[in-house]
């Protein structure tokens, strides 16, 4: 590997590590309890007790930066977060409760078992309690509540139907709000005390708030119509469970009462860290290390191989032209792409597919003096242990010694194992943040 290979690659990391530290849990919150316009320092004093709820991959983080802040009034708090089981740890006051796998995006028996703790908690509020609901991204399958009639299994079908359709999170969580007795901004639904206020790290492009963790505490605008039409779309409706799709049906037939259309008076929702922080960071980064940003934003969407064509066009264009910027630059990227599997796939991600296109696309020569980083912030990408992948003009070599062909893999979604063989897995660990993804590609 050639030194200025090897700068390339530290400088990407260098980015990347900075987009995830700028939406860590710890300083989001302090920010958030601090904000005279959310006035949480009064309610909570008056508060008879704090009740702490909530669910997602930063949920640990997120407890655990609930309780030191508020460290003088430990003695009245309680509650159930529910968090990937790899993310348990004993807290003061909040019990961390282990509700799926990291690496799965399945609901799980446990995720019920703890779901229906937190509603039975808000449930029992009385009218001086006061609810913190702490939410993230991974929040919809950590946060599983099955309709009457509806069993686990069933909404595990669907999860994975659409999934597999390449459906979106936008798309994927309309259909489970109307098959949950706690999406949908059901579980707002049942407080009955002072005051609800949820704080959230989106994982979600725009920030849709009934759409993160399909918005428990959020009006929802979509309607078991809707589910149905989603469904429609992807031509699942008559594989979908028959328990689920006849629910669904009732729903919009009106005789199964719609989900949350008004947010009741004493709950609000925050928004405390996001994909745009994230990429606002990196670019500072970027910029401190001598690049010209730029900066395409949060909103990338749609299916990984198109997105990663398009950015390799921007990239050969900098290369050629010097346009839109000259080189040295730094080409950022947020959001969230779908892969649409492939019969007889391998194993990966978004991210490890997005940078395989890239290489497939570039080649040696688009790859010389230059490197595509993409990874999901949430240190997951897929049912594996990366975060996502790199690729320069090291990895072309190494494929090239191997045998390897890099659209062979694309065509059958194999990323991982294309990159396992190069070594060039972007492996994090779970970031205890997540705010989808963030893709660095530098060029000199």
């Amino acid at each position: 590997m050639t030194l200025a290979s090897s700068s390339l690659r530290d400088d990407a990391r260098a980015i990347w590590d900075a987009a995830v530290a700028a939406v860590r849990p710890e300083e989001l919150i302090r920010a958030a309890l601090a904000d005279p316009a959310l006035n949480l320092q009064h309610e909570l004093a008056a508060a008879r007790r704090i009740l702490v709820v909530g669910a997602g991959k930063a949920g640990m983080a997120m407890g655990a930066a609930i309780e030191e802040a508020l460290a003088e009034h430990a003695s009245r708090i309680s509650g159930v977060i529910n968090v990937p089981a790899e993310s348990v740890r004993p807290l003061r006051a909040i019990r961390l409760h282990g509700a799926r796998p990291a690496g799965t995006n399945q609901p799980t028996g446990e995720g019920v078992a703890g779901s229906r703790q937190i509603l039975e908690i808000l449930e029992g509020a009385g009218p001086e309690d006061v609810a913190l609901c702490l939410l993230s991204g991974g929040g919809s399958a950590l946060l599983p509540a099955p309709v009457e009639g509806v069993s686990l299994a069933d909404k595990q079908e669907i999860t994975r139907l659409l999934h597999a359709c390449g459906a979106t999170i936008n798309e994927m969580n309309t259909v489970r709000k109307h098959l949950s007795l706690v999406k949908g901004g059901r579980l707002a639904q049942a407080f009955r005390g002072r005051a609800l206020v949820s704080l959230i790290i989106s994982d979600v492009i725009g920030d849709p708030l009934d759409v993160i963790a399909s918005g428990p505490t959020a009006a929802d605008p979509t309607t078991f119509g809707d589910a149905l039409e989603v469904l429609r779309r992807f031509d699942l409706v008559e594989r979908t469970p028959p328990a689920a799709r006849h629910y669904l049906e009732e729903g919009a037939a009106g005789r199964v009462a719609e989900t949350l259309k008004r947010l009741p008076s004493n709950v609000r929702n925050r928004i405390i860290g996001n994909n745009a922080r994230a990429l606002a960071a990196a670019r500072q980064e970027a910029l401190r290390r001598g690049y010209r940003v730029l900066n395409l934003g949060s909103f990338l969407e749609g299916e990984t191989r198109h997105v990663a064509t398009a950015l390799a066009g921007v990239v050969r264009s900098i290369q050629v032209d010097g346009q839109p910027l000259a080189p040295p630059v730094c080409v950022l990227s947020g959001g969230e792409t779908t892969v649409t599997l492939a019969p007889d796939h391998g194993m990966g991600g978004r991210n490890q597919e997005f940078v395989l296109a890239s290489l497939a696309k570039l080649g040696r020569a688009g790859l010389c003096n230059a490197v595509v980083l993409s990874g999901g912030t949430d240190g997951e990408d897929g049912p594996n242990d990366a975060a996502g992948a790199l690729a320069d003009e090291a990895t072309v070599a190494k494929a090239e010694i191997q045998g390897l062909a890099s659209l062979s893999f694309l065509q059958r979604n194999d990323a991982y194992h294309f990159f396992d063989a190069v070594g060039d897995l972007l492996r994090t660990g779970l970031t205890q943040t997540n705010v989808m993804d963030v893709r660095v590609t530098l060029i000199r």
